[in-house]
This record gives structure tokens, C-alpha cells and sequence, in this order.
């Protein structure tokens, strides 16, 4: 579409906005939970009998616009007792609600914390919004709570299984998931090779997953946002929490500085399963000297000046450690985030946001018998600001908008080999680019059954020096391309540039109280892809940039829903089907050289991607027995010239069947018991069709030429857990309980991946060996506390 007339269309919708309206007053301010002081997101506040309602946004704040008169306003959110406050409104005004947790029967605890009807209500589709109470109740790997996998059981996420760091949305890469703490970006979400996410839940207060429909306010990434919002600290009271593991431990402390107005919590975990296992080894083992732990440090402190301007910064540091004589391996992530929240009038409200994030990691191999050493380290570097507004201009509109500025720094490389006293240097040139983006957006009620939010992104990126920039010649289809010449580009200076302008649009339609219909489209260009031959992440993981020989990622998503609640919103009901069509995705070459290259896009081939599918959800709020169903039946493939036989073919990441299957039951105050059951369809995979025999050897071989020609058995698995609350002390408020877990409960070994070799004791026999992760059944004990 021309970027004029996308310009045009959005002013004549804006223009709808700015219409003479009858004067109206505003009454706005923040809802907060009443027993800690964190601010209350998706909290709804509405002129009771009407349909003139506003949700809080990320940090709490509300305005609505009414006219003038005695009206009584209704402040709701499940979990929380029902506000409801009469006032005569001849001017504006600003109010702060304090919300209670309300006081239920057993057979009525409800399980989420939103308003109960807002999945129907809502412009919203493709998001799921999990509250920590929701995640706290899955079964977990080792009894501990683990956000990363909780994701993963919601209709249209998958994983390539254990062992593998992050997710896949709707048959997208793990790259092209932009995973936000506080608004920074977080390369690898994982600790111990993907078995527990860096995410601690102690210090976690939102979590939300959009897979399409995609806000103008998001860009970057493709396939999906996963928005995880840390909490602010109790500005009430000193409150402490912690857990003892199986495998690690964690502790955390928040606390008013001054109450009220000024708070911080600091989280902190640290695995020890190395620590448990030395005493028991011989000094003559090797282990005796090995490394191997993880450990994380959450903070955030946030401070109130008054009532128009809130200060944040929050920052987050862990690393991954293994490591034993001769060898050395470790990595981490390292963000920082500082926020500004101003409220200019109560119309007008800015959050204007400074970040920083860091992944590194180092690899390190050492022979003193030989005076061997091999060394290698890389690292990616995002630093940005940003402002994002938000104007509610009446009761039916809420605009949006905001730019950014993202800065790109990567070292793809800084490797040494020390061999017979010679060291031998491999240092890759720094990678440079900037990403420069704004948006606007609106969330228009256009009829009393008919919202939309319409908005526009334009995303405007540059590949900078200082560095090489390589030209590549013509050659034939997946083969190396020719090295034709370089060039040298000074600090700073232009290399290439891009322009994408990534519309964006969602509808709802109300058929009734208890269901709507549902439509989005949205366009999104993503900068930077990874460069894998693998299909799971590993902490080797190494991205480029777009540049002169790689175009940016981009993506067309469509959906349509339909959207039906049972039995007063005990029931949650919802299919929707999609279509993502992908355009430049990075593959590589038949045997490419993708490590320690600095002529690595030459190894490299862009193609198209497509991805469809139908989800179903079903979920259950209220009641001793609450959880969740969901069914995703969905293709994805490929095509790449010159690759597969210039046919489409399955993307690693394509699973025809994914079955989630979530349950929790209430029986007392005492006891709570879960389980869940997941079934993945087998991943595709390439498998030789042949083999050649060379000198007693067994070569596999695949004469056919098609890329994932199979598929790897099927996953499955069973977890159950049980948590025994004990009775309450009453001095200090002190609770604790007990978590009891078994992951895969019924032994199951599913392959991760399978191989082939030579049959031991014959020359001329081929066997498949499957590989698992995890062989056996997994029990474990966990010991909470809070107080």
C-alpha cells in the first residue's frame, strides 16, 4: 500500500477525534492493589449502566471523559472487591482507587486478574495474559515455577523440547519472539540449556503474550511480543519470600523506602546442584573441580514525586556457569531500565523509557599437556530511548503514540587458538545499525457493538560503519556466492538504509453479553535474524543485522475469531484461525561455514514463509477445578531457491497437532493438587534416503534433495504436582507450603533428535539412535515461604 494513502487514511479516522463534542469533564488517576501499592493493569473503570469504560493502562492510569453531573463510578477487576463511588462532576478531577483482594468461598476462587468478560469485550485477539497466581499452579520441571513453560502450554506456542532455550508462536523462529523485562530486550530467556527460564517469578507482577494483532506500539520482531512487567515492591510493608528446591534456591525482599511513595524489591536465585554433588566425588574425579550452576539478580526501586511524575529503574543480571578441568563455558544477560512517567494533564500521560541489554558469552577449551587453548567470546548490545503517549480524548477513543530510537551493536566473534606456543587471532569487525520508529494508533468505539484500533508504524533503519562491507557475485542456486569486492565505512557512516511503513488494525464485533467476532491484520519488519543450522536455540546463538547482501524480515499476519463465555463467565471459549505470510527468512546454504566467518552472508539465503493454522481454547475460571484446554492444528513451510528441489518444505519449527491439557484442583485450604498433559507432533527433520559405503564405512545419504523429508516420534508427557498450604501464623503473617512434582510421570523418552550410525559389531548395517534429554520420570520437593 502507498504510504500516502496510509498517512491519509489514518488522519481521516483521527479526524473522527478531534469532532466538537458537548462539554465534557475528566476524572483520572491510578488503581492500585490496597495490600502492597502495585498498580493495577487492565483494571476497568465505568460509569455504572453504560458502556463508557476505560481500562488502566501498563502503569495503572485511567482517564475517562463524562459530562457534567452526579454519576457513579464502578472500578472492577476479578480477584478484587468492586469499588463504587458517587461524585458530582463540575470540574476535573484526579482519584486514586486502592483495590482489596476479595474475600471468596472456596468453590468460588477465580483464577485471574482482569475483568471477567474482557475477552469478549476487549479489541484484543492472539493475546494471552497469564497472572503469576495462574503460573504458580503448573506443574513444573523440579517443583519450580517457571514462566518460559508456562507460555508454552497457551494454544499456538511450541517448543523444540527439553534442552531447548525459548519458544515458537505460530511456526515462527525463537528469534523472531521480541521478549521484553521492563521494556528491555532479552536475547536468551533461558538458564541450564532451557530447562528453567532467567525469569524470576518472585519479582514478576504481568505477563502477556500477543501473537498477532500486534499493537502499533511493538515492532521488531515478527511472530510475537512476550511482555513481562516486573513488580514495583510492597510500598505498604516489608514482605519476604523465598523457596528451597531440588535444584535451587530463591529469595527475595521488597519494602516501602518511604511508605507510599517510594518502594524497591530485589530478587535472587542461585542453583547448587554442583555444590551437592562435590562431597560425594573422589579428588581424582574430574568433576571434583566442575562448574556448574546458574544464578540471577532482579531489582527495582520506583519513587512517586507527586502525582504527576513516577521515576522506575529496574535492572537484571545473571549468568550460566559450567565448566570442568580443561574446559570453560558460561553466558548471560545483563539489562537496565530507567522510566519516566508524567502525567501532562488528565488527558495526556507519557512514559518516556531508557534501556540497555546485553548478551554475552564465553567458550573456552584448554590442553596444558600440549599447550593447546582454544578461546571464544561474542556479544550483542541494545541500547534505546523511547516515549510512548497515550491520549483519551473522550470515552470513545484512546490514541496512542510514541517514537523510538534503537541502537544495534554486535561482536560476532572474538575468537583465539594457541597451538605449540603460536596464538593465532580471529576477531571479527563490530556490526553497527540503527532502527529509528514511531507510531500512532487509536482505539475507537465506532458503534455500541462495533470497536476498532487502527494505527500505523513506520520503522526507518540504517547499517552503519565503522567497518567492511562486502559485495557478493551471481552463482547458482544454494552454492556459495563469489566474493566480489569490499569496501571500508568510516564511524557512523551510512552503508544502507530501509524504509517500511507496518500497518496495523483490529476489530471487534459484539454479538451479544457473552460473545463477539474478531479480526486483525498487522504488518511487522524485523532487523535482525538468527543464524542457525539448528533447530533449537543454544547459548552459541549468533544474530546479524540487515545490511547491503540481507534484507529485513517481513511478515503479513491476518486472524479471525470467534469469541463466546458459558455460565456467567465461568467459561472461556475461543477459535481462531490465521494466515502469516514471510517474506527475506534467513536459511543457509547445503553445508554452510556459518562460525568464525567474517564472509558469512555469503552462506546465507533468504526465501519465503508461510504459516497457517486454527486454534481452540477452552478455559475454566471459577470453581474448585479450573484450567485449561487448547488444540492448535497448523502447517508451516518454507521456500528457498535452489533448496528442496525449489519446493516448499516444512519448517523445523512445523508441528501438525498440539495438544495442552491444564488442570488444578482445590480440594481444601490445605491442599491443591495439579496436572497437565502436552502432545506435539514429531518435528521434521532430514533423514538420508541412502547411504554410501567408503572403505568399511557407512556414509548416510539423502538423494532426493528434500530438506525435512521426515519427522522426528511424537512428544508427550504427563506432569502432576500437589501443594500442601500450611496453617497461617499469625505473628508476621508468615505462610509456607509445600510443592510436590513429578515431570513426566509416566517415564516417557522422547526424542530431541534422532542421528544415524553404523551398527556395532557389522560394517554394513545403518542404525537410528534416538536421543532424549529426559529419560525418566522427574520427582522433586519445594519449600515456599512469605512473610
Amino acid at each position: 500500500m502507498n504510504l500516502k494513502v496510509l498517512f491519509v487514511l489514518m488522519f481521516v479516522f483521527l479526524g473522527g477525534v478531534s469532532v466538537a463534542q458537548d462539554k465534557k469533564f475528566i476524572i483520572s488517576g491510578y488503581v492500585k492493589d490496597k495490600k502492597n501499592g502495585e498498580s493495577l493493569v487492565g483494571a476497568v473503570v465505568s460509569k455504572k449502566g453504560t458502556t463508557q469504560a476505560v481500562a488502566t493502562n501498563e502503569y495503572g492510569f485511567y482517564s475517562l471523559s463524562l459530562p457534567p453531573g452526579e454519576h457513579t463510578i464502578v472500578v472492577s477487576i476479578i480477584g478484587y472487591q468492586t469499588i463504587t463511588f458517587s461524585v458530582d462532576l463540575q470540574k476535573n478531577i484526579t482519584k486514586t482507587f486502592e483495590m482489596g483482594e476479595e474475600s471468596q468461598l472456596l468453590e468460588e476462587v477465580v483464577v485471574t486478574g482482569e475483568a471477567e468478560d474482557k475477552n469478549v469485550k476487549s479489541v484484543e485477539m492472539s493475546v494471552a495474559k497469564l497472572d503469576i497466581k495462574q503460573i504458580n499452579k503448573v506443574p513444573a520441571l523440579l517443583g519450580e515455577v517457571d514462566i518460559i513453560r508456562a507460555i508454552q502450554l497457551l494454544p499456538g506456542v511450541t517448543t523444540q523440547g527439553e534442552g531447548a532455550t525459548g519458544f515458537n508462536v505460530r511456526g515462527g523462529a525463537i528469534d523472531q519472539n521480541l521478549i521484553l523485562m521492563d521494556e528491555a530486550p532479552v536475547f536468551n530467556s533461558s538458564h541450564l540449556f532451557g530447562f528453567f527460564s532467567v525469569f524470576n517469578p518472585d519479582a514478576v507482577k504481568d505477563v502477556k503474550l500477543i501473537k498477532g494483532g500486534i499493537p502499533a506500539q511493538y515492532g521488531g520482531r515478527v511472530s510475537s511480543i512476550l511482555d513481562i512487567r516486573m513488580k514495583e515492591g510492597n510500598s505498604k510493608r516489608t514482605t519476604v519470600t523465598g523457596g528451597i528446591g531440588t535444584i535451587f534456591s530463591r529469595f527475595s525482599v521488597e519494602s516501602p523506602i518511604v511508605k507510599d511513595k517510594a518502594s524497591f524489591i530485589i530478587a535472587g536465585r542461585r542453583s547448587y546442584i554442583d555444590a551437592l554433588i562435590k562431597p560425594f566425588l573422589k579428588s581424582s574425579n574430574p568433576l571434583k573441580q566442575a562448574d556448574f550452576n546458574f544464578y540471577d539478580l532482579t531489582a527495582k526501586v520506583n519513587w512517586r514525586i507527586n502525582e504527576k511524575n513516577t521515576v522506575f529503574a529496574s535492572g537484571y543480571f545473571g549468568r550460566d556457569v559450567f565448566g570442568a578441568t580443561g574446559f570453560k563455558f558460561n553466558w548471560g544477560n545483563a539489562t537496565a531500565t530507567a522510566r519516566w512517567n508524567h502525567v501532562f494533564n488528565s488527558k495526556l500521560f507519557m512514559n518516556l523509557t531508557y534501556f540497555y541489554s546485553n548478551y554475552d558469552y564465553l567458550l573456552d577449551f584448554e590442553q596444558e599437556s600440549n599447550n593447546q587453548r582454544f578461546n571464544w567470546t561474542s556479544n550483542i548490545i541494545n541500547n534505546s530511548l523511547k516515549a510512548d503517549f497515550g491520549y483519551y480524548p473522550n470515552s470513545k477513543n484512546t490514541l496512542r503514540f510514541g517514537a523510538q530510537a534503537l541502537y544495534y551493536n554486535f561482536l560476532p566473534y572474538d575468537a583465539t587458538g594457541t597451538i605449540d606456543n603460536t596464538t593465532i587471532q580471529f576477531l571479527a569487525e563490530r556490526r553497527r545499525g540503527v532502527e529509528y520508529s514511531a507510531y500512532i494508533s487509536n482505539e475507537q468505539k465506532i458503534l455500541p457493538r462495533l470497536t476498532a484500533e487502527y494505527g500505523l508504524r513506520l520503522s526507518f533503519y540504517t547499517y552503519i560503519g565503522k567497518g567492511t562491507a562486502y559485495t557478493f557475485g551471481d552463482t547458482l542456486p544454494n552454492e556459495e556466492l563469489p566474493l566480489e569486492g569490499s569496501q571500508y565505512y568510516s564511524s557512523g557512516e551510512l552503508i544502507q538504509a530501509y524504509l517500511n511503513p507496518e500497518p496495523r488494525l483490529a476489530l471487534n464485533y459484539v454479538l451479544n453479553q457473552f460473545s463477539s467476532i474478531k479480526a486483525s491484520y498487522n504488518r511487522m519488519a524485523q532487523y535482525l535474524q538468527l543464524i542457525s543450522n539448528t533447530a533449537a536455540s543454544t547459548p552459541l546463538d549468533v544474530y546479524t543485522i540487515a545490511s547491503n547482501n540481507l534484507t529485513p524480515l517481513i511478515a503479513d499476519q491476518g486472524s479471525v475469531g470467534y469469541f463466546r463465555n458459558f455460565l456467567n463467565n465461568m467459561f472461556e471459549t475461543s477459535v481462531e484461525v490465521y494466515y502469516k505470510y514471510m517474506q527475506n527468512q534467513l536459511d543457509y546454504i547445503d553445508n554452510a561455514n556459518l562460525f568464525i566467518n567474517p564472509t558469512v552472508e555469503n552462506q546465507l539465503v533468504q526465501g519465503l514463509g508461510r504459516a497457517y493454522g486454527a486454534e481452540f481454547f477452552i478455559k475454566k475460571n471459577k470453581g474448585k477445578l479450573n484450567g485449561w484446554i487448547s488444540y492448535t492444528l497448523s502447517k508451516t513451510e518454507r521456500l528457498v531457491d535452489g533448496i528442496s528441489n525449489n519446493n516448499w518444505f516444512y519448517s523445523r519449527y512445523d508441528r501438525t497437532h498440539v495438544l495442552n491439557t491444564i488442570a488444578n484442583y482445590d480440594f481444601n485450604k490445605r491442599w491443591t493438587v495439579s496436572a497437565n498433559f502436552v502432545f506435539l507432533t514429531g518435528t521434521p527433520a532430514t533423514f538420508p534416503t541412502s547411504k554410501i559405503q567408503v572403505q568399511n564405512w557407512n556414509v548416510p545419504y539423502n538423494t532426493t534433495g528434500e530438506r525435512n523429508n521426515y519427522r522426528i516420534t511424537p512428544y508427550h508427557r504427563l506432569d502432576i504436582g500437589a501443594t500442601y498450604n500450611f496453617r497461617k501464623n499469625d505473628i508476621r503473617r508468615f505462610k509456607q507450603n509445600i510443592v510436590l512434582s513429578v515431570y513426566n510421570a509416566y517415564n516417557r523418552r522422547n526424542a530431541y533428535s534422532i542421528y544415524f550410525r553404523t551398527k556395532e559389531g557389522t560394517q554394513f548395517q545403518t542404525e537410528a539412535v534416538r536421543f532424549s534429554v529426559v529419560g525418566s520420570f522427574v520427582p522433586a520437593i519445594t519449600y515456599n515461604f512469605n512473610f
